[in-house]
């Protein structure tokens, strides 16, 4: 089949595509989805450089990483087969996948595995998953649109829920342009709560299209006067932040008393320092959040599956240009979703 095999740690050139990869066969309790489309994510960058480790190069988990790896999450395509265990029924079945791989019985986070990191994931014609993490979808949506979701959404969702937002509620997001951020907006709207983006400048369109009420440049100097101009209250009840770095303690600043910050990345900078005493004073919730539960997946699938849920697609790309898709990724100027099709 082909694919795009990740040879080692380190540049472009340890992606490699490939004409002559063995089609996998389905274990016991697996199926064989042949893919329409995988989307592209920050974890499929980031595991190439070798960038989870904090000491040395290593994959998602921090642990060792085996190579040669078939990257590639957020998949999308349909059941060719079955392996023992599996109903027959389920041939045929289009499916989005959640890339979960959980260790322990029911929706363990702790010790979970990823697709495309810990086992072959989606940029190839063909892989197989756990069955139950293979979700029947109906559809009208393009296989690549399907694929802009399950990643970011499933990471959003599972943020929103840690932070327990309600409608009436006001969230602000980092990185609000990118993936988890755009989902975050969009599952914010559905509980009904009010919206506040930090964005790059001249990317404030498509988020207003959201229904984003305010926006903080990213270069702001005060976020707390640029928040107050366009908001009375000038505060938030919960930050969403998926970058981290230095402006931190100024969105620490931004919460009410007994607000909640909930975090499930660090593309900025995982090292932060912060004022110890705004945490105690206004009794602030910090919380970590990553991937997300199998009911969680189920959530965002009938958001798809009942038009909740817009794609937002930044760009298409040929399985054989990868490379070019983590590169234009990189520059972070998109808005949206990059994704691969088969």
């Amino acid at each position: 089949m082909r694919a795009v095999l990740l040879t080692g740690y380190g540049g472009y050139d340890q992606l490699q595509y490939r004409t002559d990869v063995p089609r996998p066969d389905p274990a016991p309790g697996e199926v064989l989805i042949q893919v329409g489309a995988c989307g592209v994510n920050n974890t499929d960058v980031w595991t190439r450089e070798g960038a989870y480790g904090a000491t040395e190069q290593s994959g998602w988990q921090g642990s060792a990483f085996s190579f040669p790896r078939i990257q590639g999450a957020d998949i999308v395509g349909r059941i060719l087969a079955v392996g023992a265990d599996v109903g027959a029924d389920r041939l045929g079945e289009r499916v989005m996948v959640n890339p979960t791989l959980y260790n322990v019985s029911g929706d363990g986070l702790f010790d979970a595995t990823y697709l495309g990191s810990e086992r072959d994931g989606g940029f190839a014609e063909w892989v197989c998953v756990p069955a139950e993490n293979a979700h029947a979808v109906t559809s009208t949506l393009a296989d690549h649109e399907l694929a802009s979701f399950m990643t970011s959404y499933l990471t959003a969702e599972h943020m929103l829920n840690r932070a327990a937002l309600t409608a009436g509620e006001t969230l602000l997001v980092t990185g609000a342009s990118g993936g988890v951020g755009s989902a975050l907006m969009q599952l914010a709207k559905i509980r009904g709560a009010r919206m506040v983006a930090v964005i790059g400048r001249g990317k404030e369109a498509h988020l207003a299209a959201l229904g984003v009420e305010a926006f903080i440049w990213r270069d702001e100097p005060d976020y707390a006067a640029a928040l107050a101009r366009q908001l009375p209250a000038g505060e938030v009840d919960v930050v969403a932040d998926i970058v981290a770095g230095d402006k931190v303690p100024a969105l620490l600043d931004l919460l009410a008393v007994g607000g909640r910050y909930v975090t499930a990345g660090a593309i900025a900078s995982p090292m932060v320092t912060i004022d110890w005493r705004k945490l105690y004073l206004k009794h602030l919730t910090l919380l970590g959040a990553t991937m997300g539960t199998q009911a969680e997946t189920r959530q965002i699938v009938h958001y798809v599956a009942s038009g909740q849920l817009k794609p937002l697609i930044a760009g298409i790309y040929p399985l054989e240009q990868l490379v070019q898709a983590q590169q234009a990724f990189k520059t972070r100027s998109h808005f949206g979703k990059l994704v691969i099709t088969l």
